[in-house]
């Protein structure tokens, strides 16, 4: 058989993914269902992205950098906007098949978590929701092992002479702590390193855009569910407003006003 648009993308099987749970099927489940599964898939091109990213800085390749990382800030930027697409169902439709969802939640999201993860967060509940899936631990703990984007840019700094090791001391939420020895490094290469610079910028709009991402995430659930519990057992929106404001490169907003 020749290869066509059809079987090159699989599109017969694509289309099949899209199976209701809702008797007798509810319109909304599959905007509900093809939305999810269209993040799931962005998330898996940020994390093949997040591999090209941290090694072209570690290899101390700037453009390369930037070009990687300015893909996944428009990715981003698709995620986001792709809640105006949900926000279109009304809560009375969302709940005309939440019930049929049992105990799935977007909380079991893996790929999410190793975002997360290659962000350089860790946190307890991060294995909780896998805790009956050890595949699924694996997956995390290996990531937990490999280099978070803080560190590749630390290394990206050094190949231009900076000075700069962030030390892993934290297993509650950010592993790299705030650290004033290396807020004065980075004012320095602000100052005086152009294309540390801007790699620099790019990770605080990269950091603004995840912020955004929860936020309008937050803001979605609360007006679909109000203060219900979340479908897998979570809190909801409560504890999805605990993940507000909660910036992934502390140092480089805290240079702000060192400048």
């Amino acid at each position: 058989m020749s290869l066509t648009y059809t079987n090159y993308l699989k599109i017969n099987e694509l289309l099949e993914l899209q199976q209701l749970k809702s008797d007798p099927p509810e319109h909304d489940e599959t905007l509900f269902i093809i939305i999810h599964q269209t993040y799931e898939l962005w998330f898996k091109q940020i994390l093949h992205e997040f591999g090209k990213l941290r090694k072209n800085l570690e290899d101390g390749n700037t453009w390369a950098s930037l070009k990687t990382l300015r893909r996944v800030l428009t990715i981003l930027k698709t995620m986001v906007s792709q809640i105006d697409i949900l926000e279109t169902m009304t809560p009375l439709e969302f709940n005309s098949f939440r019930k049929f969802l049992g105990q799935s939640s977007g909380f079991q999201s893996l790929q999410f978590r190793e975002m997360e993860i290659i962000c350089g967060l860790r946190f307890p509940l991060m294995k909780e929701a896998h805790k009956d899936q050890p595949q699924h631990i694996k997956v995390l703990e290996q990531r937990m092992e490999e280099s978070t984007l803080w560190e590749s840019f630390c290394a990206f700094l050094r190949s231009h002479g900076y000075d700069i090791h962030p030390e892993r001391d934290n297993e509650k939420g950010l592993v790299h702590e705030p650290s004033e020895e290396i807020q004065d490094i980075l004012v320095e290469a602000m100052k005086n390193d152009p294309e540390a610079a801007l790699i620099a910028e790019l990770f605080v709009d990269y950091d603004e855009g995840l912020q955004e991402w929860r936020y309008r995430h937050v803001k979605m659930v609360e007006r679909t569910i109000g203060t219900k519990q979340g479908t897998g057992g979570s809190d909801g929106a409560k504890y999805l407003h605990k993940t507000l404001n909660n910036p992934i490169f502390p140092d480089l907003w805290a240079i702000r006003s060192k400048f």
